[in-house]
């Protein structure tokens, strides 16, 4: 798919301002172009977009279009609205960024938890890209990329880690085919509900769920979402918990609390997964009281990129990166192992 520069279109009756133009993919199945849409429009359920294409605001190769029609390669589609779309471009702001390597060609970051990784709907100001641009000049985009400078992958908002930015065009090249052949080395810790009984790997097609178009599910049918690989390992049991490390094949949106969901076992504390409430357990008040705690010193999902290796671009050799756990989600960590340590005594 390719996102051609927003451009005003003239009607007779008024100014029409194109906020997205959408050239099909060689590759592309029949699809209805109402279903089409709902994954490249930002914030749109089906009935929104069906009721956009009934008033005019979807056109077809540069005319009105019915919600019916099948998409077919290289078709030409628009978006087009009364107002203009909003200033894209990245404005510079003097944010503070935990960066743990810089050379000429990368930067790695370590993200807090809470900080938006680049400019997007809600979120215009205040994001990592945001304080990238004020410290570092002329950082490259990759074509389809635009507004988010120096990025070859991104983690989500209320996951803290490390992140991995590029500083010239050269070695986003480089580091994108990495990423594309899936050679980059990426590890996360996370806490999951539940005990997990051994290792494992979860594969499926994620794609936005028909119910809430924030939240991801895993589908059979490759035409509701993209493959996705999570393998993930038994690190540390704690009773109704479990701390496990994910290694990523591909790099979704929210794919691992998505996997994890899926084969019931939420990370901890992820409200959009359900993982804020208290999912194993006993009844007692005692026990409902210390979840209620740690979701208090933890009110995010419970997971960190712990770790990044990669080839770096100039010097062709393998570099490795890891990043301590942060300050909440290792004081989770410590309170449900001496509360299962607790438990365990209790049961002898």
């Amino acid at each position: 798919m390719a996102i051609e520069d927003t451009q005003l279109l003239e009607s007779d009756e008024q100014d029409l301002f194109e906020h997205l133009r959408v050239v099909v993919d060689k590759g592309q199945s029949l699809l209805r172009i109402d279903k089409f849409l709902m994954h490249r429009v930002e914030n749109a359920s089906r009935n929104r977009i069906q009721n956009a294409i009934e008033a005019g605001n979807v056109l077809l190769n540069d005319k009105p279009v019915k919600a019916s029609y099948k998409v077919k390669p290289m078709d030409v589609i628009s978006v087009v609205l009364p107002h203009p779309p909003r200033d894209t471009k990245v404005y510079p702001e003097n944010l503070p960024i935990n960066i743990v390597y810089e050379d000429n060609d990368v930067l790695i970051v370590n993200k807090e938890a809470g900080m938006v990784v680049h400019p997007g709907y809600n979120n215009y100001t205040g994001t990592l890209v945001n304080a990238l641009v004020y410290h570092f000049q002329q950082l490259p985009t990759l074509p389809g990329n635009d507004g988010r400078p120096g990025l070859v992958h991104r983690i989500d908002k209320d996951t803290s880690g490390l992140l991995l930015i590029s500083k010239n065009e050269r070695s986003m090249n480089y580091l994108a085919k990495q990423f594309y052949d899936h050679t980059i080395n990426r590890r996360y810790l996370a806490l999951a509900w539940g005990d997990i009984a051994e290792d494992g790997t979860v594969t499926g097609y994620i794609g936005r769920s028909v119910n809430d178009r924030r939240v991801m599910s895993i589908y059979d049918d490759p035409e509701k979402g993209k493959w996705a690989v999570t393998h993930y390992k038994v690190l540390e049991r704690m009773g109704y918990v479990t701390l496990i490390e994910c290694k990523l094949e591909t790099g979704r949106t929210h794919q691992i609390r998505a996997h994890m969901r899926h084969i019931g076992h939420p990370l901890f504390s992820d409200a959009m997964y359900g993982g804020d409430k208290i999912l194993k357990g006993t009844v007692f008040s005692k026990y409902r009281q210390f979840v209620e705690n740690c979701f208090e010193i933890m009110p995010r999902q419970a997971l960190h990129a712990q770790s990044l290796g990669f080839l770096q671009p100039s010097l062709k050799k393998d570099i490795y990166f890891e990043a301590p756990l942060p300050l909440d989600f290792e004081t989770v960590l410590e309170k449900w192992r001496k509360y299962s340590a607790t438990d365990i005594r209790n049961e002898n």
